[in-house]
């Protein structure tokens, strides 16, 4: 379970984790956030998706403290990150993507000093997350794998009694079995009532954890909302074979590239016409039917399939 610092309040349904309104941040000429609006809840998994420049590491900087928005509101905890830093850093952990560890300090020491400074971490869990991620901690940290010194940074972070994961591309370097054993970690912590904020571009990874996903471009959240829900905006794929010839749903509202194939018609339909295109299926005797509903990778393709180059 969690322990919450006393002076920091519980998060619940009606003041969430991370709470970002309309943030800005500029450097020089470059607006890495350009209104930003983001909001997490009481364990909550959320997907933070975008391609390299879009605001994503800046957001996260923004709300560890490191940088403070030129504008708009942010509150985690209901505290300010660049006033309360210290404070909200009792309660949450943090792995980038490109860990840099002390080369001379074994993977273990650099385990335990950081969990140390944390003051608050199970020891018992520690040692279970090493085996699970199959660490030796007796080797020193120049010895080590990039796949290795995130192990080492996921090991610290996890072992840690936190409220909050704020996790940046945290599986870089990691071959898929340990990519599975982070996903199961990752649920059990969420099953504690942890929350993270999950920025990779893992689809796989995001679509296995995630309870809703942001969809970031050019320093603004363009969606936000469940897989669910972000799959009823966009469009479904089909292929269909009838005993009368389909040319006719061609014509209808929301279908979209109707082609045939080898023998079977397939099209795109908007996710808000499904029902009404199924309908129009039925009188022609449908002999074999698939639905592929949209990845996530066809979701952030609508977004940015003719995005520009991507902001520094």
């Amino acid at each position: 379970m969690t322990t919450t610092h006393p002076s920091l309040s519980r998060p619940t349904a009606t003041h969430p984790v991370i709470s970002a309104r309309a943030l800005t941040k500029t450097f020089g000429t470059v607006r890495a956030l350009d209104g930003l609006d983001l909001t997490i809840g009481h364990g909550e998994v959320h997907g933070f998706l975008g391609p390299n420049g879009a605001g994503k590491s800046t957001t996260i900087r923004v709300l560890l403290g490191l940088l403070r928005p030129d504008s708009g509101t942010v509150q985690m905890f209901r505290r300010d990150p660049w006033k309360d830093a210290v404070e909200l850093h009792r309660r949450l952990a943090y792995v980038p993507g490109d860990v840099e560890i002390w080369p001379h300090l074994t993977g273990g020491e650099v385990i335990d000093m950081f969990l140390r400074l944390r003051g608050n971490y199970s020891a018992r869990r520690r040692n279970a997350l090493i085996d699970r991620f199959e660490l030796d901690p007796r080797k020193k940290a120049r010895t080590y794998s990039k796949g290795n010194r995130q192990k080492v940074a996921l090991i610290a972070a996890l072992a840690a009694d936190v409220d909050l994961l704020l996790l940046d591309e945290p599986t870089a370097g990691l071959d898929p079995l340990m990519e599975a054993v982070f996903q199961e970690v990752i649920r059990e912590k969420k099953e504690d009532g942890t929350s993270v904020l999950l920025s990779s571009h893992i689809l796989s990874q995001v679509e296995a954890l995630s309870d809703r996903v942001s969809i970031i471009r050019a320093g603004r959240i363009v969606e936000s909302g469940s897989l669910t829900d972000l799959r009823h905006m966009t469009r479904t794929t089909v292929e269909v074979e009838t005993a009368q010839p389909a040319d006719a749903i061609a014509q209808l509202d929301g279908v979209h590239s109707f082609r045939t194939e080898a023998g079977r018609t397939v099209f795109d339909v908007d996710g808000d016409r499904v029902s009404q295109v199924m309908s129009a299926l039925a009188p022609l005797g449908v002999r074999s039917l698939i639905a592929h509903p949209p990845t996530l990778e066809q979701l952030l393709m609508r977004h940015y399939g003719d995005a520009p180059a991507a902001r520094h």
